[in-house]
């Protein structure tokens, strides 16, 4: 499509035109384009800014009135979004304080939730209610790995099998390659999967703070740059071969991990969850044998209630990328009946993305969030992580406890409903 003509500030002109027709509305010119500077680097300016506002204005008819309304400068949202026109706004309720004993992060934490789903923050705040009454959430991160996984295509699968024995004997010329790229990047290992005559290499990486995938995705693709030069016989290869499983839920990443391996665990006193759940540890026990049997049945990739609630509420709060809850909604829930009579609950997300520097988490709103919690900045992402688990238990805990009790109806009818 033609690029806009250019005002005098280097504005596309398309923006000023007259209101269009209903018709045009419901089949626009192939012709507009969207306006945006003369310049990229001027194009989260207040002109071209206000300029996209009219031409969506003057398109589509709807008056952008809330969506243009911000608080902060446009200029940071540089390098998060492009054709820059305003604002989601998503209201954020607090939980808590929540203690947590982790290695990472520990005391009591406010917990901000951005959700549009009523009873959510009533439902944390329960469940938060009952960990602090039983001394609080335990959690440990066990494993942090962030992938890209090329693959390389031959003639032959015994051509392939020399292919991975060659690159386990370079493997250190190889992480040198990677990991000139940037000095927070480091590479850990090369896992290798053969299959017809294709050689798939799951690299994991190491990222410090950040979430890391563009990080990986450079550092790779030196890699395979280094890789490329020295092997002959590679008729064809390819940056990503799905196996990384980026933005998608795989099983590879339940048991080898991509971003954070998180647990999350608490032993719950018989008497806290009768006085305040109106629950026994037997009644959540029992409900969560057979709720098991139903995530089999399903094929669910998580056995547990709705450990994506939390994970999503907080990484919107906090300038997480969304798209990665397609991986953390992986989880794996345990409960026992404890000689004592208690209830022992532990949940463990294998595939957390977090990130406490970069991305979103810089932006204004995002970044208030994360100093609330303490974890703005370097240093902080394995505790961010540990205190997302422990949302994620406090949710657990709640909504089980509710099922159990016939309570969980009738809270969301109460709280859950907006008919406006």
């Amino acid at each position: 499509m033609d690029a806009p003509p250019l005002d005098e500030s280097g504005i596309g002109a398309a923006a000023t035109a007259a209101p269009v027709s209903p018709a045009t509305r419901r089949a626009p010119d192939r012709r507009l384009v969207i306006p945006y500077a003369k310049r990229r680097d001027d194009d989260y300016a207040p002109a071209p800014i206000a300029a996209r506002q009219r031409f969506v204005e003057e398109l589509t008819g709807v008056r952008l009135e809330h969506v243009g309304r911000y608080s902060f400068d446009a200029q940071v949202a540089r390098g998060n979004i492009e054709n820059f026109t305003g604002v989601a706004q998503v209201p954020i309720g607090f939980a808590g304080p929540l203690t947590i004993n982790g290695e990472h992060a520990a005391g009591d934490f406010l917990i901000p939730l951005a959700t549009t789903e009523g009873s959510l923050v009533a439902s944390y705040n329960r469940g938060i209610k009952v960990l602090n009454l039983s001394g609080g959430a335990t959690c440990t991160v066990s494993a942090t790995a962030m992938q890209r996984a090329p693959v390389f295509v031959f003639d032959s699968a015994r051509e392939a099998r020399a292919f991975r024995d060659w690159t386990e004997e370079h493997f250190a010329e190889i992480r040198a390659a990677a990991e000139r790229t940037d000095p927070f990047v480091t590479l850990t290992e090369i896992e290798t999967y053969l299959s017809n005559k294709f050689a798939y290499l799951r690299f994991d990486y190491g990222t410090g703070d950040a979430a890391g995938q563009n990080m990986v995705g450079l550092a790779t693709s030196a890699a395979c740059d280094w890789i490329g030069a020295r092997v002959p016989g590679i008729r064809r290869a390819y940056l990503e071969s799905n196996l990384a499983t980026d933005k998608k839920s795989s099983q590879v990443n339940v048991m080898r991990t991509r971003g954070k391996r998180v647990t999350a665990e608490a032993v719950i006193p018989r008497a806290v969850l009768q006085e305040h759940m109106r629950a026994t540890p037997e009644s959540i026990q029992q409900h969560g044998s057979i709720a098991n049997i139903g995530a089999m049945l399903s094929g669910a990739n998580n056995n547990g209630l709705h450990s994506v609630n939390a994970i999503t509420a907080m990484f919107i709060a906090t300038g997480q990328d969304v798209a990665n809850v397609a991986e953390g909604s992986a989880g794996l829930i345990y409960t026992e009946v404890t000689p004592e009579g208690d209830l022992y609950l532990s949940i463990t997300i294998p595939s957390l993305i977090v990130a406490t520097h970069g991305g979103g988490t810089g932006l204004p709103t995002q970044r208030e969030c994360l100093d609330v919690l303490g974890c703005r900045g370097k240093g902080k992402v394995n505790k961010l992580a540990e205190i997302v688990a422990g949302v994620v238990l406090a949710g657990e805990v709640s909504l089980a406890a509710a099922i159990s009790a016939n309570e969980w109806v009738s809270a969301h009818q109460r709280l859950g409903r907006n008919d406006k």
